[in-house]
């Protein structure tokens, strides 16, 4: 195949930013080690370096107005959209990429567009879920009522359109009439291969996200206080809003000594984490493909989710179990038997770690992407 140079447009990547930012940062690492070149466009943040090489690819930071390192808001997006569409028709002009490929439909979708429209450079989009109308409402409904009929220009426009879910492609797909490819996230199954499978004593839970409604981490709470009689531990990795309220529920219930709150911690800290686990749980209530999902595959841990987006796949593939997200006398149910019969909870970790091989970085989910993007470059020479 020919050395591509593709400019990637999206608004979170490391260190700042979600679940998103690290598949845009992992792809394209991915796509830098099979010989293309890529430049990242992405949010400055506070005392970042402008600019950094981040193995294989360049990584320059715009001015963005960002003010949170994980969070942002319609002004913050904004602010990228503008400053990237300026620092990307500079490159068009000096540097020349072949192709472009923007990380979620709004904001970087948005500069892609328009960088397309005076350049003639082709685009590819991916949408992560909460890009699209219907995928986190509660977070984005209130803009798409305004942002929907120009986004709709943004997706009929890319010339080609990627999804990291079947379950984020089938909004996408109802909202919009365009030809959706799902590529999953992914992960590097080789480098996380668990030291061992055997079932920690006692049994460990966990859950990694942001404290908030749209992860339902009260759920874990209220759950668990109905297996105080079974040995376990909970570590619930992340931060946010509902966290006092979290906190509130532990005490209500007097599981202190068997909840632990480390609040934010690295990415080397989450998968340290997932090392000495047993069970995933998180009853979400929207997801698109979680990478902590497919962590957790790699890592051999059982899945025990909500019946939400990406999860539901993640299960399937793995054996693992997705339920109605508040359904706590459900949860309590299967947790309940895995924790009281370790043999089968270790087959099952087991499984987890075989299924994770269809979702191995590496082998699939890159080479699919590095497909794409020929074929969007192609249709440009075309």
């Amino acid at each position: 195949m020919t050395a591509l140079r593709i400019l990637v447009l999206v608004h979170e990547y490391p260190p700042i930013g979600g679940g998103g930012g690290r598949v845009a940062q992992e792809v394209a690492r991915g796509l830098a080690a099979r010989g293309h070149h890529l430049r990242v466009l992405t949010s400055h943040y506070r005392n970042l370096p402008r600019r950094a090489h981040d193995l294989g690819v360049e990584v320059w930071r715009v001015p963005a107005c960002r003010r949170q390192a994980f969070r942002a808001g319609l002004g913050t997006m904004s602010c990228y959209v503008a400053a990237a569409f300026w620092q990307g028709w500079i490159l068009s002009r000096t540097w020349r990429p072949h192709v472009i490929h923007a990380h979620f439909a709004v904001p970087a979708g948005a500069a892609a567009w328009a960088l397309s429209r005076v350049t003639g450079i082709p685009y590819v989009l991916t949408a992560h879920l909460g890009d699209v109308p219907g995928g986190v409402p509660e977070k984005t409904g209130a803009w798409f009522r305004w942002v929907y009929p120009f986004s709709r220009l943004i997706w009929r426009a890319a010339a080609r359109i990627t999804a990291v879910s079947e379950y984020t492609a089938q909004l996408a797909r109802a909202h919009y009439p365009v030809d959706v490819r799902v590529i999953p996230n992914g992960v590097d199954v080789a480098a996380l291969r668990p030291r061992t499978l055997q079932v920690a004593n006692p049994p460990r839970i966990v859950f990694a996200g942001r404290f908030v409604p749209q992860k339902n981490p009260l759920a874990v709470v209220e759950t668990l206080a109905r297996l105080r009689d079974l040995p376990w531990h909970c570590t619930m990795l992340g931060d946010g809003p509902l966290r006092s309220q979290i906190q509130a529920a532990i005490q209500q219930h007097g599981l202190q000594e068997r909840f632990t709150l480390p609040g934010w911690v690295t990415p080397e800290e989450v998968l340290e984490t997932f090392e000495r686990s047993d069970i995933l749980f998180m009853p979400s209530r929207q997801e698109g493909l979680p990478v902590v999902g497919l962590q957790a595959l790699a890592k051999g841990l059982v899945i025990v989710a909500g019946k939400a987006g990406g999860f539901v796949e993640i299960a399937e593939a793995s054996g693992g179990y997705v339920l109605e997200p508040d359904d706590v006398a459900g949860f309590a149910a299967v947790l309940r038997a895995l924790l009281a019969h370790p043999e089968d909870l270790s087959r099952r970790k087991q499984r987890s770690l075989q299924a994770a091989r269809q979702y191995d970085l590496n082998r699939v989910v890159v080479p699919r992407y590095e497909e794409v993007l020929q074929e969007a470059a192609t249709r440009q020479k075309g």
